[in-house]
This record gives structure tokens, sequence and C-alpha cells, in this order.
């Protein structure tokens, strides 16, 4: 990985001094930016049980804020929403900064931050957690499988196979053909495999299976609504990011649609405000999902990668989600070059976009787990 960094590094800073970066920037690209970050803390080590993909220090946050506002103008999501909308654009780009999920470290560490730096921010918002000490689906899955990972070759064997008497877990069969080095790809191919029902079953098996209590974990807590209100007033854009985090790709419609309706109404009536942004669990949407995204009355809606639904652009405005790695070097220093690299889609072209965004006409495909 040290290699590879080390090339990724050199390529991005070939590529800025050159000004061959531009060519991979579109239209889009050069008006708005949509920023999306999960925890914020002050130091990653500390981090616990959080996976490290989706926490971000607030030292590396404000090193990102600082080099973004050197090349755009902070705006709120309202404000960045309807340039898009207009078509229009300003003298700078703008920059929007938004969080997902509403982890309680985003108002303990990231409200004051922006706050200082005078940039606006807005918060995706799981309605059916905030005030709660439930743990959402994939820090539930993260940290089971974690502990799966903890045990001995012949423990984990064991335990997969009382699980694979009750139902085929492919996700977790391939702890013991592969081996990962960790439990991310492992947590994502389960929360890949299954509607959220099912999901409920098969994490409340591992937990038994495993004779593990899911105890809540301090740094996984969300918000309250009394934050929520507070960050409100204090001018965060306040969004849904439905009801339980399901992936709506996954669901059958009539589970999108209290998904979706049933966290924009509970968000209205607990502020007393139109919502009207959306971003979807880990970004997944298809044709099917956008039209009832429209349905539920949201006017924009932001994914994680480029595609657009051509019927619905402002439903599937992308954002660069980034975390505390996503621009280091590879002496571990912030990279100017690398962020530049990020924000432009330079390395847009070596990763493949994993998802079905066919339209809604298009049959789905029939999941065997789901």
């Amino acid at each position: 990985m040290s290699l590879r960094l080390l090339a990724k590094t050199m390529a991005a800073e070939t590529l800025c001094r050159t000004g061959a970066d531009r060519l991979w920037s579109g239209p889009t690209a050069q008006r708005a930016l949509v920023l999306g970050y999960h925890q914020v803390v002050e130091d990653v080590r500390n981090a616990g049980p959080s996976i490290p993909a989706m926490v971000i220090s607030t030292a590396m946050l404000e090193r990102q804020l600082e080099w973004v506002g050197r090349h755009f103008r902070f705006a709120s999501l309202d404000e960045l929403a309807l340039q898009l909308e207009s078509g229009g654009a300003g003298e700078r780009p703008l920059a929007a900064v938004t969080f997902d999920d509403g982890y309680r470290d985003v108002y303990e560490h990231a409200l004051p931050l922006l706050r200082r730096m005078g940039i606006p921010g807005a918060v995706f918002v799981v309605t059916d957690f905030v005030g709660t000490d439930r743990l959402m689906m994939h820090d539930r899955v993260h940290l089971l499988v974690t502990r799966l990972l903890a045990e001995s070759p012949s423990a984990r064997a064991r335990l997969i196979g009382r699980l694979g008497g009750t139902a085929p877990v492919p996700a977790l069969a391939q702890i013991e053909r592969q081996r990962p080095r960790d439990a991310f790809p492992v947590m994502r191919a389960l929360l890949e495999s299954a509607r959220s029902a099912r999901l409920e079953q098969l994490v409340a098996m591992l937990a038994q299976a495993g004779e593990w209590d899911e105890e809540p974990s301090s740094e996984l807590r969300v918000l309250d609504w009394d934050m929520v209100h507070t960050m409100h007033r204090a001018g965060f854009t306040i969004g849904s990011h439905t009801a339980t985090h399901a992936l709506l790709t996954l669901e059958a419609p009539d589970r999108v649609r209290q998904e979706l309706s049933g966290s924009r109404k509970r968000l209205e009536d607990e502020l007393g405000a139109p919502v009207r942004h959306l971003a979807y669990p880990d970004g997944r949407f298809d044709g099917a999902v956008v039209d009832v995204v429209a349905e539920a009355g949201y006017r924009f809606a932001y994914t994680i990668c480029r595609h657009r639904d051509r019927r619905h652009p402002l439903l599937s405005v992308p954002r660069r989600l980034l975390w505390e790695n996503s621009c280091r070097d590879s002496a571990g220093r912030f990279s100017p070059s690398l962020m530049r690299g990020l924000v432009r889609g330079v390395f847009d072209s070596f990763s493949r976009c994993r998802q079905d965004h066919r339209a809604a006409s298009v049959p789905r495909p029939q999941r065997a787990t789901a």
C-alpha cells in the first residue's frame, strides 16, 4: 500500500504541476463541490470501534477546508442547490460541507470548528435513531465482524458453521476462504446481501452464536433532538438520511416510501421547517428509487458517485466523500496535490462504480438472500 500511495502522490503532483488535472474536470465540477464526511474526532487513534474510512480528525478537517476555501466560496447547501437548479454560476465556484448519519461528534467537534471558520454546514440524520442508544446497522455489522475476526480460526469456523445451518451467509464464509485483514470488506458484503429485515435476523444470529453483547459505544453515539435543534438554529441545513439507513436499492417499494416519507415528515414536525435535502445511504440509488424520492417531495438528493439520473439530475447530485487518509501523502502529511486531484476527479477513472443505476423500467435482478 505504501508503494501504491507513493505512486498516487507522485502522479497527483505531476498532474497538478503541469495543469493536466484540468482535463478531468467537467463543467459541474467547476461551479459546485459538495463534500461529504461522517465522524469527526479529536484524534483518530482514539476513535474506538469506528469504521476507519468514516473518521476524520479536527486537524485534518481544518486542513482540507482551508484548501477548499482558497479555491471555492463556501455556501449553505440551500444556496449551492439553488445555483445548481438555476444552472447559473457566480464569480467563484461554490462548495458545501455535509455530514452523514448524524453522529454526536459532529455536534461536539465539527460544529465549533465550522463556526470558528465561518463555514455553513449540513447534516443528514437517520431519524429513527436520533435520541436513542441504538447502533446503526453498518456499525453493528462492523463491530460483530471485527469480533469474529479476533476469534481463533477454529472458533470462526464453528460460528460460521452454526449460522450456515440456519441460513446461507456467503459474506461470512469468505472469512475462512480469503481471511481478510480487516472487517470492512466483510461488512460491505453483508450489508449488500439482504434487505433490512433479513439483515436484522442475520446480525442477531451472529451476536447470539458468538455470545456477544451489543452494548452501545460512546464513540458511535448519535445526535439527540436538542442537538439537532441547536444545529438548525446555528444555520446548519438538516436533511434526511432516511428513517433507518436502509440501502434503498435493496428494499421493496413500500419500504422505500416509508423510509423516505416517514423521515421527511419527522424532521419537518420537529423543526417546523421544510426539509428538501436527502442523502442516499451508501450513496445507493437507481431509477426506481429516484422516482420515489421525487414522489416524497425532496428537491435535492446526493450520491457518492458521478452518475446522474437524466430525468432527475437534482436528485442525483454527486459528492466527494473524504476522511482522514483520503489526501495524506506517503509521508503521512496533508497533500494539496492529492486534495486537488480528488476534487477534480483525477482518480475517478481508476475506480469503477459498483452500483446498478438502471432506470425504473428495467427489472431489478432477483437476489438469492433478499
